[in-house]
């Protein structure tokens, strides 16, 4: 009876602990993270009462940043060169041999000093950092692929992206791009990645399942941030040499359309119905939005510099942030007037949104 009793009263507590987790994560959905680079923190966005409620600490000039598909983890990537001189603390259950062959036993391998880079893997229930992953290079952006298996960065110094199982933690491939690859998106059907070689003026089409380059699109000038149609029959690409949006029809494989934007443009961004595109341009010192179906245009002053940029799935506003002070702008979706303005530690680089 005491051991029936006792058993009952564990599964109570079990049950009770889940339920609070569960209420947890789901009191915390509807979330924005800022990577803050030079201020070396990650900051946490209540999107709908629109403040920071917490900062994600012990990360080094972070930039690029991705959540996992089930929202558990965020990838953030360091833009910094890591250290190698102090050895790499082996992960607890990895046996010392498994640890060597893992950092190349002592030989040199493409994770050397200098040319190392680092990836955080952040639990975003806790907010803490649960793993440390080296990658070959200071990393831009981000990406984890649609089965939440691996985490894809932009190396722009190596002309490369690298590919590592958040499993294993394992760098499983590193893929020779262009010079200075940037920005990277995936196919609905996650079987193609698509990134911006702005040293080329191309978009490199990577297949998911051999890792390898497909075919290489030519779209000219200084290709960087990119956002993919709903249906992936086009692609929406900024050109910072030009100040335009590029729209390259992907079937083709050819530039179809031109949005002036202004100079310097950097972010872009679509409505969820895929109707309207948004960007920003740090020069210009505005934000346009571009009826797609009509090419109406409309544009509003936004300064100092508008910077990255995303759309909110809560509830459409924009979330901009700036290049030259530690803040980032809400905007409305239809007029881009400012209805919030919110003060962050440092620059705010590539976002990431919890689904809604």
């Amino acid at each position: 009876m005491k051991h029936s009793l006792r058993k009952k009263w564990i599964a109570g507590i079990t049950a009770s602990v889940a339920m609070s987790f569960s209420l947890m994560v789901a009191a915390d959905t509807n979330r924005a993270f800022v990577p803050m680079g030079t201020a070396d923190a990650v900051g946490v966005i209540d999107l709908e009462n629109r403040k920071v409620t917490s900062s994600i600490g012990g990360t080094l000039n972070t930039h690029g940043s991705a959540l996992t598909p089930d929202g558990r983890y965020l990838v953030v990537g360091s833009l910094s060169a890591h250290d190698r001189q102090k050895p790499v603390s082996r992960p607890e259950g990895v046996s010392e041999d498994e640890h060597a062959a893992h950092h190349g036993g002592g030989k040199s391998t493409e994770l050397e000093a200098g040319s190392t880079g680092l990836l955080y893997l952040v639990n975003t229930a806790t907010k803490t950092i649960d793993r440390k992953l080296e990658v070959p290079g200071p990393v831009h952006h981000v990406l984890v692929t649609s089965n939440g298996r691996y985490a894809v960065s932009t190396h722009p110094a190596s002309g490369s992206i690298s590919v590592v199982d958040l499993d294993s933690g394992q760098l499983v491939k590193t893929v020779a791009t262009g010079p200075a690859p940037n920005y990277l998106v995936q196919t609905d059907d996650g079987q193609s990645l698509l990134v911006s070689n702005t040293g080329n003026g191309t978009v490199s089409e990577v297949d998911t399942e051999h890792w390898f380059v497909e075919r290489n699109l030519r779209v000219g000038g200084n290709p960087e941030h990119m956002v993919l149609a709903p249906g992936n029959q086009r692609l929406y690409v900024n050109d910072a040499a030009s100040g335009q949006v590029l729209v390259l029809e992907l079937a083709k494989g050819a530039v179809a359309n031109r949005y002036e934007v202004g100079e310097a443009p950097h972010g872009v961004g679509l409505s969820a119905d895929g109707q309207t595109l948004y960007a920003t341009s740090q020069g210009g010192n505005q934000v346009v939005r571009i009826e797609l179906a009509s090419g109406a245009r409309h544009t509003r002053p936004l300064a100092p510099a508008p910077y990255h940029l995303a759309v909110s799935p809560y509830d459409g506003q924009l979330l901009v942030t700036s290049r030259a002070e530690n803040k980032l702008w809400v905007l409305d979706p239809e007029s881009l007037d400012v209805v919030d303005e919110i003060a962050l530690s440092g620059i705010g680089h590539q976002i990431s949104l919890e689904a809604d």
